[in-house]
Protein backbone atom coordinates (compact mmCIF):
# COMPACT_ATOMS: atom_id res chain seq x y z
CA UNK A 1 0.00 0.00 0.00
CA UNK A 2 2.98 2.03 0.80
CA UNK A 3 4.85 2.04 -2.62
CA UNK A 4 1.19 2.38 -4.55
CA UNK A 5 0.50 5.74 -2.66
CA UNK A 6 4.23 6.35 -3.79
CA UNK A 7 3.97 5.49 -7.68
CA UNK A 8 0.86 7.71 -7.21
CA UNK A 9 2.36 10.84 -5.82
CA UNK A 10 4.98 10.59 -8.08
CA UNK A 11 2.55 9.88 -11.12
CA UNK A 12 0.90 13.49 -10.00
CA UNK A 13 3.68 15.48 -9.58
CA UNK A 14 4.62 13.96 -13.15
CA UNK A 15 1.90 14.95 -14.94
CA UNK A 16 1.28 18.27 -13.45
CA UNK A 17 4.62 19.29 -14.54
CA UNK A 18 7.09 19.45 -11.31
CA UNK A 19 10.11 18.35 -12.98
CA UNK A 20 12.52 18.03 -10.17
CA UNK A 21 10.53 15.53 -8.38
CA UNK A 22 11.92 11.61 -8.72
CA UNK A 23 10.40 9.50 -10.11
CA UNK A 24 12.61 6.38 -10.35
CA UNK A 25 12.76 4.08 -7.27
CA UNK A 26 16.85 3.65 -7.22
CA UNK A 27 16.24 0.78 -4.49
CA UNK A 28 14.02 -1.16 -6.02
CA UNK A 29 15.91 -0.69 -9.78
CA UNK A 30 19.21 -1.85 -7.41
CA UNK A 31 17.64 -4.60 -6.33
CA UNK A 32 16.18 -5.38 -9.13
CA UNK A 33 19.88 -5.64 -11.21
CA UNK A 34 21.42 -7.00 -8.54
CA UNK A 35 18.57 -10.04 -9.10
CA UNK A 36 19.18 -9.81 -12.78
CA UNK A 37 23.23 -10.06 -12.49
CA UNK A 38 22.72 -13.79 -10.77
CA UNK A 39 21.21 -14.94 -13.58
CA UNK A 40 23.27 -17.45 -15.47
CA UNK A 41 23.17 -16.47 -18.23
CA UNK A 42 24.44 -12.88 -17.12
CA UNK A 43 28.48 -12.27 -16.84
CA UNK A 44 28.79 -8.24 -16.58
CA UNK A 45 25.95 -5.72 -16.94
CA UNK A 46 26.58 -1.79 -16.51
CA UNK A 47 23.30 0.52 -15.66
CA UNK A 48 22.49 4.26 -16.07
CA UNK A 49 20.19 6.50 -15.44
CA UNK A 50 19.55 10.64 -16.28
CA UNK A 51 16.86 12.10 -14.44
CA UNK A 52 15.46 15.27 -14.84
CA UNK A 53 18.93 16.05 -16.78
CA UNK A 54 21.08 14.74 -14.48
CA UNK A 55 23.14 11.24 -13.91
CA UNK A 56 21.54 9.93 -10.48
CA UNK A 57 22.28 6.36 -11.05
CA UNK A 58 25.07 4.86 -12.14
CA UNK A 59 26.57 1.32 -11.47
CA UNK A 60 28.45 -1.94 -12.72
CA UNK A 61 27.43 -5.40 -11.32
CA UNK A 62 28.64 -9.02 -12.42
CA UNK A 63 32.08 -9.07 -13.84
CA UNK A 64 34.08 -8.37 -16.31
CA UNK A 65 35.14 -12.21 -17.29
CA UNK A 66 35.56 -15.41 -15.32
CA UNK A 67 38.07 -14.90 -12.69
CA UNK A 68 38.73 -11.01 -13.57
CA UNK A 69 37.09 -8.06 -11.66
CA UNK A 70 33.85 -6.50 -10.77
CA UNK A 71 32.65 -4.34 -13.73
CA UNK A 72 32.25 -0.62 -12.43
CA UNK A 73 31.10 2.60 -13.88
CA UNK A 74 34.31 3.23 -15.73
CA UNK A 75 34.55 -0.27 -17.42
CA UNK A 76 34.90 -0.35 -21.12
CA UNK A 77 32.27 -2.40 -23.28
CA UNK A 78 31.67 -2.42 -27.12
CA UNK A 79 28.39 -0.06 -27.93
CA UNK A 80 27.91 -1.82 -30.98
CA UNK A 81 25.04 -0.05 -33.11
CA UNK A 82 24.84 2.35 -30.61
CA UNK A 83 27.90 3.42 -32.52
CA UNK A 84 25.37 4.80 -35.70
CA UNK A 85 24.13 7.86 -33.11
CA UNK A 86 27.77 8.77 -32.78
CA UNK A 87 28.58 9.00 -36.76
CA UNK A 88 25.09 10.75 -36.86
CA UNK A 89 26.09 12.87 -34.06
CA UNK A 90 28.99 13.89 -35.89
CA UNK A 91 28.05 13.94 -39.23
CA UNK A 92 25.05 16.03 -38.64
CA UNK A 93 27.64 18.68 -36.04
CA UNK A 94 29.49 18.98 -38.77
CA UNK A 95 26.43 19.75 -41.86
CA UNK A 96 25.44 22.56 -39.08
CA UNK A 97 28.72 23.92 -39.36
CA UNK A 98 28.58 24.09 -43.01
CA UNK A 99 30.48 22.15 -44.26
CA UNK A 100 28.14 20.53 -46.20
CA UNK A 101 24.69 19.86 -46.63
CA UNK A 102 22.62 16.61 -45.70
CA UNK A 103 21.23 17.24 -48.96
CA UNK A 104 24.20 16.38 -50.47
CA UNK A 105 24.18 13.02 -52.67
CA UNK A 106 26.82 10.26 -51.62
CA UNK A 107 28.38 10.26 -54.93
CA UNK A 108 29.15 14.04 -54.13
CA UNK A 109 31.82 13.03 -51.89
CA UNK A 110 33.38 10.67 -53.33
CA UNK A 111 32.96 7.47 -51.27
CA UNK A 112 33.15 3.78 -52.03
CA UNK A 113 29.56 3.07 -52.15
CA UNK A 114 27.61 2.20 -55.23
CA UNK A 115 23.63 0.86 -54.57
CA UNK A 116 21.87 -0.21 -57.86
CA UNK A 117 21.15 1.84 -60.58
CA UNK A 118 23.42 4.73 -60.27
CA UNK A 119 21.70 5.28 -56.96
CA UNK A 120 24.83 7.14 -55.28
CA UNK A 121 23.78 10.35 -57.31
CA UNK A 122 20.57 9.94 -56.40
CA UNK A 123 20.40 9.01 -52.46
CA UNK A 124 21.69 11.87 -49.86
CA UNK A 125 23.85 11.85 -46.72
CA UNK A 126 20.07 11.96 -44.94
CA UNK A 127 18.89 8.96 -46.64
CA UNK A 128 21.66 7.29 -45.83
CA UNK A 129 21.57 7.90 -42.24
CA UNK A 130 18.17 6.96 -41.93
CA UNK A 131 18.84 3.84 -44.06
CA UNK A 132 16.90 4.57 -47.13
CA UNK A 133 18.86 3.37 -49.76
CA UNK A 134 16.70 0.90 -51.38
CA UNK A 135 18.80 -2.40 -50.87
CA UNK A 136 18.54 -5.26 -48.71
CA UNK A 137 19.04 -4.72 -45.27
CA UNK A 138 21.74 -5.87 -43.55
CA UNK A 139 23.54 -6.27 -47.14
CA UNK A 140 26.20 -8.02 -47.37
CA UNK A 141 27.23 -8.06 -43.76
CA UNK A 142 27.76 -11.94 -43.95
CA UNK A 143 30.79 -10.81 -46.42
CA UNK A 144 32.14 -8.30 -43.47
CA UNK A 145 31.65 -11.30 -41.26
CA UNK A 146 33.90 -13.23 -43.17
CA UNK A 147 36.99 -10.78 -43.51
CA UNK A 148 36.06 -8.55 -46.39
CA UNK A 149 37.29 -5.15 -46.77
CA UNK A 150 34.60 -2.61 -46.28
CA UNK A 151 35.18 -0.58 -49.23
CA UNK A 152 35.32 -3.46 -51.82
CA UNK A 153 32.08 -4.75 -50.61
CA UNK A 154 30.86 -1.06 -50.96
CA UNK A 155 31.65 -0.82 -54.51
CA UNK A 156 29.75 -4.74 -54.78
CA UNK A 157 26.27 -3.18 -53.56
CA UNK A 158 25.90 -1.85 -56.61
CA UNK A 159 24.93 -5.01 -58.54
CA UNK A 160 22.32 -6.08 -55.50
CA UNK A 161 18.75 -5.88 -56.55
CA UNK A 162 16.51 -2.61 -55.62
CA UNK A 163 14.06 -3.56 -52.82
CA UNK A 164 12.38 -0.45 -52.98
CA UNK A 165 12.75 3.39 -54.37
CA UNK A 166 15.55 5.67 -52.40
CA UNK A 167 13.47 7.32 -49.82
CA UNK A 168 10.30 5.05 -49.79
CA UNK A 169 11.12 2.54 -47.12
CA UNK A 170 13.67 1.12 -44.41
CA UNK A 171 16.54 -1.51 -44.85
CA UNK A 172 18.93 -0.99 -41.94
CA UNK A 173 22.58 -1.28 -43.11
CA UNK A 174 26.11 -1.80 -41.41
CA UNK A 175 28.43 -1.71 -44.13
CA UNK A 176 26.87 0.79 -46.81
CA UNK A 177 26.16 3.01 -43.28
CA UNK A 178 29.77 3.12 -43.03
CA UNK A 179 30.39 5.15 -46.07
CA UNK A 180 29.81 8.11 -43.52
CA UNK A 181 33.13 7.26 -41.87
CA UNK A 182 34.42 8.16 -45.35
CA UNK A 183 32.56 11.30 -45.51
CA UNK A 184 33.84 12.22 -42.51
CA UNK A 185 37.51 11.58 -42.92
CA UNK A 186 37.59 13.53 -46.28
CA UNK A 187 35.43 16.59 -45.03
CA UNK A 188 37.87 16.78 -41.93
CA UNK A 189 40.99 15.62 -42.98
CA UNK A 190 41.11 13.46 -39.92
CA UNK A 191 40.59 9.63 -39.45
CA UNK A 192 37.55 9.18 -38.40
CA UNK A 193 38.78 7.92 -34.70
CA UNK A 194 40.45 10.96 -34.46
CA UNK A 195 37.69 13.11 -35.81
CA UNK A 196 34.92 11.40 -33.29
CA UNK A 197 37.58 11.83 -30.23
CA UNK A 198 38.13 15.96 -31.02
CA UNK A 199 34.36 16.48 -31.97
CA UNK A 200 32.28 14.62 -30.04
CA UNK A 201 34.34 12.36 -27.24
CA UNK A 202 36.75 15.11 -26.02
CA UNK A 203 34.01 18.37 -25.86
CA UNK A 204 32.00 16.02 -23.65
CA UNK A 205 34.80 14.39 -21.34
CA UNK A 206 33.79 11.03 -22.33
CA UNK A 207 37.11 10.07 -21.39
CA UNK A 208 36.91 6.11 -21.98
CA UNK A 209 35.13 6.44 -25.47
CA UNK A 210 37.05 5.18 -28.19
CA UNK A 211 37.16 3.41 -31.48
CA UNK A 212 38.37 0.25 -32.28
CA UNK A 213 39.60 -3.00 -30.94
CA UNK A 214 42.81 -2.01 -29.64
CA UNK A 215 41.51 0.74 -28.04
CA UNK A 216 38.84 -1.86 -26.12
CA UNK A 217 41.54 -4.20 -25.11
CA UNK A 218 44.37 -1.14 -23.81
CA UNK A 219 40.75 0.37 -21.25
CA UNK A 220 42.37 -0.10 -17.65
CA UNK A 221 38.78 -2.20 -17.21
CA UNK A 222 37.27 -3.60 -20.13
CA UNK A 223 34.35 -6.44 -20.25
CA UNK A 224 35.08 -9.52 -22.44
CA UNK A 225 32.66 -10.69 -24.59
CA UNK A 226 30.47 -14.39 -23.96
CA UNK A 227 28.03 -15.92 -26.04
CA UNK A 228 25.83 -19.01 -25.09
CA UNK A 229 25.06 -20.80 -28.15
CA UNK A 230 22.33 -23.50 -29.07
CA UNK A 231 22.27 -26.08 -26.62
CA UNK A 232 24.96 -24.50 -24.63
CA UNK A 233 24.20 -24.20 -20.59
CA UNK A 234 25.93 -21.11 -20.05
CA UNK A 235 27.30 -18.52 -21.67
CA UNK A 236 31.60 -18.76 -22.98
CA UNK A 237 34.00 -16.86 -23.50
CA UNK A 238 34.69 -15.53 -26.69
CA UNK A 239 37.64 -13.76 -28.84
CA UNK A 240 36.78 -10.05 -29.82
CA UNK A 241 36.68 -9.76 -33.42
CA UNK A 242 37.44 -7.31 -35.73
CA UNK A 243 34.47 -7.18 -38.45
CA UNK A 244 32.20 -4.33 -37.27
CA UNK A 245 35.25 -2.28 -36.24
CA UNK A 246 36.31 -2.33 -39.76
CA UNK A 247 32.65 -0.83 -40.47
CA UNK A 248 33.32 2.27 -37.45
CA UNK A 249 30.69 4.41 -38.18
CA UNK A 250 27.96 1.44 -37.67
CA UNK A 251 29.72 -0.57 -35.06
CA UNK A 252 33.08 0.93 -33.66
CA UNK A 253 32.14 2.72 -30.63
CA UNK A 254 33.81 1.47 -27.25
CA UNK A 255 33.10 3.22 -23.86
CA UNK A 256 32.08 2.97 -19.95
CA UNK A 257 28.41 3.63 -19.05
CA UNK A 258 29.36 6.74 -17.64
CA UNK A 259 30.43 7.86 -20.97
CA UNK A 260 27.25 6.30 -22.65
CA UNK A 261 25.34 8.57 -20.04
CA UNK A 262 26.79 11.76 -20.96
CA UNK A 263 26.33 10.60 -24.38
CA UNK A 264 22.13 10.49 -23.57
CA UNK A 265 22.53 13.77 -21.73
CA UNK A 266 23.73 15.23 -25.15
CA UNK A 267 20.94 13.86 -27.16
CA UNK A 268 18.92 15.34 -24.69
CA UNK A 269 19.77 18.33 -25.09
CA UNK A 270 21.85 18.96 -22.30
CA UNK A 271 25.45 20.17 -24.06
CA UNK A 272 24.17 22.69 -26.52
CA UNK A 273 27.79 23.74 -27.09
CA UNK A 274 28.58 20.21 -28.51
CA UNK A 275 25.29 19.01 -29.79
CA UNK A 276 23.41 21.99 -30.53
CA UNK A 277 19.05 22.19 -30.58
CA UNK A 278 18.95 21.75 -34.79
CA UNK A 279 21.46 19.07 -34.73
CA UNK A 280 19.23 17.33 -32.75
CA UNK A 281 16.30 18.07 -34.34
CA UNK A 282 17.68 16.73 -37.41
CA UNK A 283 19.46 13.69 -35.86
CA UNK A 284 15.50 12.86 -33.42
CA UNK A 285 12.84 13.75 -36.49
CA UNK A 286 11.17 10.55 -37.14
CA UNK A 287 11.91 10.03 -41.34
CA UNK A 288 10.54 6.71 -42.08
CA UNK A 289 7.96 4.17 -40.24
CA UNK A 290 9.94 0.98 -39.68
CA UNK A 291 6.94 -1.68 -39.65
CA UNK A 292 9.62 -4.45 -39.22
CA UNK A 293 10.43 -3.18 -35.54
CA UNK A 294 7.65 -2.65 -34.78
CA UNK A 295 6.21 -6.23 -35.50
CA UNK A 296 9.52 -7.04 -33.32
CA UNK A 297 8.44 -4.81 -30.38
CA UNK A 298 5.00 -5.88 -30.69
CA UNK A 299 5.98 -9.87 -30.04
CA UNK A 300 7.97 -8.65 -26.85
CA UNK A 301 6.80 -6.01 -24.60
CA UNK A 302 3.33 -5.98 -26.03
CA UNK A 303 3.27 -3.14 -27.98
CA UNK A 304 4.62 -0.91 -25.06
CA UNK A 305 6.15 1.51 -27.69
CA UNK A 306 4.62 1.98 -30.59
CA UNK A 307 4.59 3.82 -33.67
CA UNK A 308 7.96 2.85 -34.52
CA UNK A 309 10.08 5.36 -36.68
CA UNK A 310 13.89 5.97 -37.96
CA UNK A 311 15.49 9.25 -37.66
CA UNK A 312 18.95 9.85 -38.51
CA UNK A 313 20.82 7.12 -36.28
CA UNK A 314 18.24 6.93 -33.70
CA UNK A 315 14.81 5.40 -33.46
CA UNK A 316 11.59 6.84 -32.26
CA UNK A 317 8.55 5.51 -30.72
CA UNK A 318 5.55 7.04 -28.88
CA UNK A 319 5.66 5.11 -25.27
CA UNK A 320 2.19 3.05 -24.18
CA UNK A 321 -0.46 4.88 -22.05
CA UNK A 322 1.48 8.13 -21.68
CA UNK A 323 1.67 9.02 -25.43
CA UNK A 324 5.04 10.28 -24.75
CA UNK A 325 7.90 10.58 -27.70
CA UNK A 326 11.55 8.78 -26.63
CA UNK A 327 14.33 8.29 -28.71
CA UNK A 328 16.89 5.44 -28.34
CA UNK A 329 18.63 2.66 -29.84
CA UNK A 330 19.90 -0.99 -28.91
CA UNK A 331 23.26 -2.90 -30.29
CA UNK A 332 24.35 -6.39 -30.47
CA UNK A 333 27.43 -7.67 -31.83
CA UNK A 334 29.67 -10.77 -30.72
CA UNK A 335 29.15 -11.21 -27.17
CA UNK A 336 27.93 -7.47 -26.40
CA UNK A 337 24.86 -5.50 -26.04
CA UNK A 338 23.86 -2.05 -25.82
CA UNK A 339 20.94 0.06 -25.31
CA UNK A 340 19.53 3.89 -24.74
CA UNK A 341 16.49 4.94 -24.23
CA UNK A 342 14.76 8.34 -23.55
CA UNK A 343 12.38 11.36 -23.10
CA UNK A 344 13.76 14.54 -24.72
CA UNK A 345 11.09 16.44 -23.37
CA UNK A 346 11.41 15.08 -19.86
CA UNK A 347 15.42 15.06 -19.77
CA UNK A 348 15.40 11.31 -18.56
CA UNK A 349 16.06 7.87 -19.42
CA UNK A 350 18.44 5.30 -19.53
CA UNK A 351 21.40 3.30 -20.70
CA UNK A 352 22.86 0.01 -20.42
CA UNK A 353 25.98 -2.34 -21.25
CA UNK A 354 26.24 -5.99 -20.89
CA UNK A 355 28.87 -8.52 -22.04
CA UNK A 356 26.65 -11.16 -23.37
CA UNK A 357 23.84 -12.29 -25.70
CA UNK A 358 21.20 -12.33 -22.88
CA UNK A 359 17.70 -10.85 -23.76
CA UNK A 360 16.47 -10.22 -20.72
CA UNK A 361 18.58 -6.65 -19.80
CA UNK A 362 16.27 -5.00 -22.94
CA UNK A 363 13.56 -5.29 -20.10
CA UNK A 364 15.44 -2.30 -18.05
CA UNK A 365 14.84 0.56 -20.73
CA UNK A 366 11.21 -0.31 -19.85
CA UNK A 367 11.06 -0.82 -16.11
CA UNK A 368 13.18 2.48 -15.74
CA UNK A 369 10.99 4.46 -18.02
CA UNK A 370 7.93 2.86 -16.80
CA UNK A 371 9.14 4.58 -13.11
CA UNK A 372 9.74 7.64 -14.60
CA UNK A 373 6.36 8.16 -15.83
CA UNK A 374 4.64 6.44 -12.72
CA UNK A 375 2.89 3.67 -14.19
CA UNK A 376 2.79 0.45 -11.84
CA UNK A 377 5.87 -1.69 -11.31
CA UNK A 378 6.35 -4.55 -14.41
CA UNK A 379 8.11 -7.95 -14.54
CA UNK A 380 9.56 -6.72 -17.68
CA UNK A 381 13.32 -8.69 -16.96
CA UNK A 382 11.44 -12.23 -16.51
CA UNK A 383 13.10 -12.16 -13.19
CA UNK A 384 9.34 -13.19 -11.19
CA UNK A 385 8.55 -16.47 -11.98
CA UNK A 386 5.22 -16.93 -13.91
CA UNK A 387 4.92 -12.94 -14.19
CA UNK A 388 2.69 -11.72 -17.04
CA UNK A 389 4.52 -9.34 -19.86
CA UNK A 390 7.83 -10.31 -18.99
CA UNK A 391 10.74 -9.34 -22.11
CA UNK A 392 11.84 -13.60 -22.72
Amino acid sequence: MVRFYALLLGFLVFVTGGASAQAVDYDRLDQRLSQLSREDEIVGLAVGVIENGEITFVRGYGITAEGEGPVTKDTVFRWASLSKGVATSLVTKLAMEGRFSLTDTIASFKTSLRLPGGGERVATLEDLMAHKVGVVSNAYDTLLEDGGDPADIRRRLGSLKVVCPIRECHSYQNVAFDALAEVVEATTGLTYAAAAEIIIFRPLKMTTASTGRAALESSASWAKPYERRRGDLLPSLRTVKDPYYKVPAAGGVNGSIHDLALFARAQMGLAPNVLAPETLSELHTPRVYTPREQSRLRNQFESRMQDARYGLGWRAYKYDVTGNKVVGHRGAVEGYRSLMLFDPELDSGVVALWNSNSRRPVGIELEVMDMIYGLPPRDWMGLDAGAAGAAK
